[in-house]
């Protein structure tokens, strides 16, 4: 996905320490490349939101939640008008958590939890504190919900993904990419595996997701999504979004509008 930026819209100069907080970011507003001491959970209570790190994109429609361990550098893309949720976790509590940047599962209490975090200036000592550990708790027993995109750095691999990037919805073979980028159907093949630890077909349909999640995000009906994501028709897109996603295209976009 193209990475977009609002005309005289400059990115937040984050200090060193993550911020907290929540407000509204309007579709298209990126935030450059940075990291923190501590880590950070980014939740789009409506919209999406896609963390890039230099092992590639992780997007969390609002079913989600985005975490990025301390030291990772990192940039955010947002789509859609969003409601952004930042949590911070102090470095000291980050073990509790997986060491790389993740998506995990929203649960009811957690989603609660995160609104409650940043909704409410603390009224009671140590309040934030509980509420913390509530959201540790929770996302410690939630599956890890990848929509992750890892990116290549064998060239011609690269120039395979790149090709796929610039047209996701475009029709065509591996082998067919393989001649553009002067290598063989095995080899490419091999190097998905191998260096992306997933196959071509695996690697194109995350790709394709994404963008369907864009795209419905900014009010795309799930027909006009299919086609321009690559699929022939809207009940093959309809099952792969959600064995993906886990939940229907629909109901997604119902969720975003709700939102």
């Amino acid at each position: 996905m193209p990475e977009t930026r609002l005309p005289g819209t400059p990115p937040p100069a984050f200090p060193a320490k993550a911020p907290q907080g929540a407000g509204w970011l309007d579709h298209g507003f990126h935030v450059d490349n940075h990291s923190h001491t501590d880590g950070q959970l980014v939740y789009p209570a409506s919209g999406a939101l896609a963390t890039t790190t230099e092992g590639g994109t992780w997007l969390a429609p609002a079913n989600r939640v985005t975490w990025t361990p301390p030291g990772f550098d990192h940039s955010h893309r947002f789509y859609g008008r969003t409601d952004v949720r930042l949590v911070v976790i102090p470095a000291h509590e980050c073990g509790a958590l997986v060491a790389h940047p993740s998506v995990f599962a929203v649960s009811p209490l957690l989603r609660e939890a995160l609104l409650a975090l940043t909704d409410r200036p603390e009224t009671r000592p140590g309040a934030h504190e509980r509420l913390r550990a509530v959201v540790l708790d929770e996302l410690a027993a939630a599956p890890e919900e990848s929509l992750h995109l890892p990116e290549p750095r064998d060239d011609r691999l690269r120039a395979v993904t790149d090709l796929l990037h610039a047209d996701p919805g475009r029709a065509i073979t591996l082998a067919e990419l393989g001649r553009t980028a002067g290598a063989s159907e095995r080899t490419l093949s091999r190097l998905f595996h191998t260096e992306l630890g997933m196959s071509f077909h695996r690697w194109r349909t995350v790709l394709r997701i994404h963008h369907a999640l864009v795209h419905l995000t900014n009010g795309h009906s799930v027909t006009d999504t299919a086609m321009a994501c690559g699929w022939s028709n809207p009940s093959s897109f309809i099952e792969v979004f959600t064995e993906v996603v886990g939940q229907t295209p629909g109901r997604y976009q119902a969720d975003v509008r709700q939102g």
